[in-house]
């Protein structure tokens, strides 16, 4: 028997095998579609849910509180100093 000093740092561990096959990458690739695809159809129906919230919200009848934005085109480029 080797003294312990001079034993092989892999000798009596069981090794398991960690090479990424062509199935794990397969695999990774299917779930990983999955999770961004749920997360983009998760996004648009909460986007949906808070719009349709907040149009019902929104008064109906007044117009007194009716904000209209108008669009003004900048002159020139803005110079920052």
């Amino acid at each position: 028997m080797k003294p312990r000093e001079t034993l092989d740092r892999h000798e009596g561990v069981d090794t398991v095998g960690t090479t990424l096959t062509p199935e794990f990458w397969r695999q990774f690739t299917v779930l990983l579609v999955i999770a961004t695809v749920a997360t983009a159809v998760l996004s648009a129906a909460l986007d949906a849910l808070v719009l349709r919230m907040r149009a019902h919200r929104a008064p109906q009848g007044s117009s007194a509180t009716h904000v209209v934005r108008t669009h003004r085109p900048t002159r020139g480029t803005p110079v920052h100093h």
